[in-house]
């Protein structure tokens, strides 16, 4: 499918990321590693902050250790990072542009689930605080026997649960990690924010700026109108 020629076709179901897609969480991790470099008296190499989007915490813990040539602590790091995020996000929960109207129309017409790399509760609470927990049939997250992305086990699964074909949904990212994860699956997929300069960032069907882009509202409205 060639960019916007997504906008001819209805999805059965869709898929959200959560951090940086629903809730705008990516300043939070990014504060959330400085405080644990500062913590431990560390710091990354440059341009880290973009090799760690969209990397789950417990490996982000490891990647945090490796660059700073400290890997004996990837663990140790790996639990701070989950402690700070938590905290900053129970502070300032937000959601990203156009997000939660999205979710609200889309909720009434399809089955809705999210896939994340974070724990289960992490989502969940920052979803229950951003109020959207309640539009969301399943929130998918990683471990129990279900590997990260960008494997494709959590948008796999959440399109099983909804009861579609993965050809007939649509996930919605902000990461390269992500979008590769979702397209694994088999699903289309839908890029929100600034396109990455990363080899990866083609298999989204579309980028667009943000949720709230005028094209994508219009076309949500004449899908859900179609399934009314």
């Amino acid at each position: 499918m060639t960019p916007r020629h997504i906008f001819t076709w209805s999805p059965a179901a869709i898929v959200f990321d959560c951090d940086g897609t629903l809730v705008d969480t990516e300043r939070h991790w990014q504060d959330a590693r400085s405080r644990v470099f500062g913590e431990f008296g560390l710091k990354p190499r440059p341009g880290f902050a973009e090799r760690a989007k969209g990397v789950r915490y417990t490996e982000c813990g490891g990647l945090m250790a490796r660059e700073a040539g400290k890997p004996q602590l990837a663990d140790d790091m790996a639990h701070a990072l989950l402690r700070h995020f938590t905290a900053l996000v129970a502070e300032d929960p937000v959601t990203m542009p156009g997000a939660a109207a999205l979710v609200r129309l889309a909720a009434r017409h399809i089955p809705l689930a999210v896939a994340s790399n974070c724990p289960l509760d992490v989502v969940e609470s920052t979803l229950a605080r951003v109020g959207l927990l309640g539009h969301f049939a399943h929130v998918v997250v990683a471990g129990d026997g279900l590997l990260p992305k960008p494997h494709p086990d959590v948008y796999a699964t959440a399109v099983r649960l909804c009861g579609v074909r993965p050809e007939d949904a649509m996930a919605v990212e902000d990461s390269v990690t992500g979008v590769e994860s979702a397209w694994r699956a088999g699903m289309r997929v839908l890029g929100v924010g600034p396109r990455p300069a990363e080899e990866g960032a083609d298999q989204a069907d579309l980028w667009l700026r943000t949720l709230a882009d005028p094209e994508l509202q219009a076309w949500v409205h004449t899908w859900a109108d179609e399934t009314a």
